[in-house]
């Protein structure tokens, strides 16, 4: 099977289709030098509360939007904001049958005194594959000897990524299929595919299910052993097999089984 790279920017808790792309990576990135973009996934994400999604924020301190995550901070009331929202995850989720076992790993990552986003969020991110017994190497794009004065675009990036660890496959997120060119990867000998995640659904208390909510509720409802089986539940798709699937994923009759790249 040829070695795999994937990138993605740090998100807090992220769905679940982001573990599986660590998961299914032999070397995964941490995109902590790419601009951060609101309003994005980086430092937000959705869990359940009374049945329904509930946004939650981490507030960071207002600067330049064009600024790297790796160079935004979080706000001086990042501490009793996360307080907060700890207490408010203990109460959504008080009959949920993982709910100890989560708490004691969200604590302290809740309370972590980092204030450098990036640093905090790889932080988080590190510490829940290590509780999934995730072994992929993960790397930050900004410790990696790739110049990145000598960055065309965003294409150029990945092939020198994928240059630097002897990949011959990157993998990314099928909500990404507008950004890479195939015949672009071909021409420096390197595979594009795209993850699809399976379609995922569990048991959340007695209301209808709410997909694609953060990793927190995931692991709120699920053994640890059960969501190892989930890692490998994806496909890996061509990228016109994964265009022609975007389409019809964002048809308004057909559900979108992953709805965030």
């Amino acid at each position: 099977m040829p070695r795999t790279v994937a990138m993605m920017q740090p998100y807090w808790f992220p769905y679940f289709g982001y573990f599986q792309l660590i998961a299914g990576a032999d070397a995964f990135v941490l995109g902590d030098n790419l601009q951060y973009v609101h309003p994005g996934w980086v430092n937000r994400n959705r869990l359940l509360s009374c049945g329904a999604p509930s946004l939650f924020t981490l507030p960071l301190k207002k600067d330049r939007s064009d600024l790297a995550i790796n160079r935004r901070e979080l706000s001086d009331s990042a501490p009793q904001v996360l307080s907060k929202l700890l207490k408010t995850i203990a109460m959504s989720y008080s009959r949920a049958p993982y709910r100890d076992d989560v708490l004691a790993l969200l604590e302290p990552l809740m309370t972590c005194p980092e204030r450098n986003l990036a640093l905090y969020l790889e932080y988080s991110l590190r510490k829940v594959c290590e509780y999934l017994q995730i072994d992929t190497p993960i790397h930050v794009a900004s410790t990696l000897p790739v110049d990145e004065r000598q960055v065309q675009d965003k294409q150029d990036r990945v092939v020198k990524l994928a240059r630097h660890f002897g990949a011959q496959r990157y993998l990314n997120p099928i909500g990404g299929t507008a950004l890479y060119d195939e015949e672009y990867f071909a021409r420096h000998d390197l595979e594009l595919r795209f993850h699809r995640m399976d379609e995922l659904c569990y048991t959340q208390f007695k209301d209808p299910f709410v997909p694609n909510l953060s990793i927190i509720d995931v692991l709120m409802f699920n053994p640890v052993s059960r969501i190892r089986q989930w890692l490998p539940c994806y496909s890996t798709l061509k990228p016109s097999a994964a265009q022609d699937t975007r389409r019809v994923a964002t048809s308004p009759s057909v559900h979108a089984i992953e709805m965030r790249s």
